[in-house]
């Protein structure tokens, strides 16, 4: 068996490839370097580049480095389409998905955000209580990463709204689903967690007119976005957040990354802003996954995490 290996340089996961040597023994498992024509069975890759994959229809399967495909589908024909695209279906991120979303929603909720102003000014001053009944929680994307912050926000007991390309029933929340639920989603959610996967049909979906539905309570509605920040229109929120109808935002991911220094974000203080870590692949999980699917290959089996190219994820 023949495994070649490509990570992008700089996204710590470049020198993954001895470890997966480890984990598949008896494997002939290489780095992939430019000009590299020899057979594969398996190619494991983060972000590759195009000739990597250009004409490998022998391929038995193509796993990508995480649960976002967006960026290796960008290669369109270039991927052989009769071999399967595999996906990591968690890797150890859905737990850290939810522990920064509740955090992000905590500090929101708890106006520690505004404590935390007043005390560099040596003011002491209680605010005004919010009340969770008026302080329902939607979460867009309901797969893996977005049922797991799901459950962990239900033991705060938050109004819960999801919505999804097509009908899910999770255990103590609202589900919407389709184009036609998604104005309904919007008008009942205060707080908006987009854990979507970036396709044609989401990117932009953060937009003016979808955030204006939002509910605003006594101080405004609140964006969170740990998905792609295709998923938001960076000058509608800016433009929500002047007027009020938006509080402010938690935001882990932006369409250009690094953030430019001179991006108007920077000096929104109602904009909270992490480099792209609110989840990051644990690589020992990830390995064992990926090593997992490719012996259940082997053996003739089905595996999960297979990416449908016409959906996006």
């Amino acid at each position: 068996m023949k495994v070649m290996f490509y990570a992008s340089p700089g996204s710590g996961m470049d020198d993954w490839l001895n470890e997966f040597a480890a984990a598949l023994p008896g494997a002939d498992c290489r780095q992939w370097q430019d000009g590299d024509n020899a057979p594969a069975d398996y190619a494991i890759v983060w972000r590759p580049p195009a000739a990597m994959l250009e004409g490998r229809h022998a391929l038995k399967g193509i796993f990508n480095l995480g649960a976002g495909v967006d960026a290796i589908l960008q290669l369109g024909d270039t991927l052989p389409p009769s071999v399967p695209l595999i996906r990591v279906d968690d890797g150890g991120m859905a737990i850290q998905m939810a522990e920064y979303v509740t955090h992000a929603i905590l500090g929101y909720f708890r106006c520690f955000d505004a404590y935390q102003q007043q005390a560099t000014q040596r003011e002491w001053r209680p605010l005004p209580r919010n009340q969770k009944q008026d302080f329902s929680v939607g979460i867009l994307g309901l797969g893996v990463l977005g049922a797991r912050i799901a459950a962990a926000l239900a033991h705060f007991e938050f109004p819960l709204n999801g919505w999804s390309r097509t009908q899910k029933d999770l255990p103590g929340m609202h589900c919407y689903a389709g184009d036609d639920g998604l104005d309904a989603f919007l008008r009942a959610s205060r707080v908006l967690v987009c854990i979507l996967p970036l396709t044609p049909d989401t990117h932009g979906i953060l937009n003016r007119e979808n955030m204006q539905k939002l509910q605003k309570g006594h101080s405004g509605a609140y964006i969170i976005n740990v998905a792609r920040g295709g998923h938001l229109v960076e000058d509608d929120l800016l433009a929500l957040i002047k007027s009020g109808d938006i509080a402010g935002a938690t935001l882990d991911v932006f369409s250009e990354e690094p953030l430019p220094l001179g991006h108007p974000f920077w000096q929104e203080p109602r904009i909270s802003m992490t480099p792209h870590i609110s989840a990051m692949s644990d690589h020992t999980a990830t390995i064992r996954q990926i090593s997992n699917k490719i012996r259940a290959l082997q053996r003739g089996e089905a595996v999960s995490g297979v990416v449908n190219h016409s959906a996006g994820y």
